[in-house]
């Protein structure tokens, strides 16, 4: 079995964001550990994991990306083993950044929501596709 990959941030385009945006961050973070195994790592990885995302989740990439991962598998592989029950929830396969927002959406009750820097992506219909129809 390989080991798993660690997430490597690009700072320095999350920064200003991640000032301007911290209520965001404090809200996926909540989301994740409510949803994070217990079992696995300590109390200080969890968070540290949780805060990693919810910066990462700034960017304008794929959050698979944002996170320096080689893919979104090693992105679901990661969520998959810190925080399985966002996995489960997330049947359907949604890509993760906006299955997250999703998630913080449902939680205020909110029925439309977009996912927060997706616009300009070049994979915009990919992940809208259905929804634009």
């Amino acid at each position: 079995m390989l080991a798993p990959v660690a997430p490597r941030l690009d700072w320095s385009g999350l920064e200003a964001r991640m000032r301007l945006r911290n209520d965001e961050i404090d809200d996926l973070m909540a989301l994740l550990l409510e949803h994070a195994d217990v079992s696995v790592g300590s109390k200080a990885d969890r968070y540290h994991l949780a805060w990693l995302i919810a910066c990462a989740s700034l960017g304008d990439g794929h959050l698979w990306q944002d996170l320096g991962l080689p893919s979104r598998e090693a992105l679901t592989t990661l969520m998959r083993r810190w925080f399985p029950a966002l996995v489960e929830l997330n049947s359907g396969n949604m890509r993760w950044k906006k299955f997250l927002y999703r998630q913080l959406c449902m939680k205020e009750d909110i029925l439309i929501c977009k996912s927060p820097t997706c616009n300009d992506c070049s994979d915009y219909v990919t992940c809208y596709g259905q929804e634009l129809n």
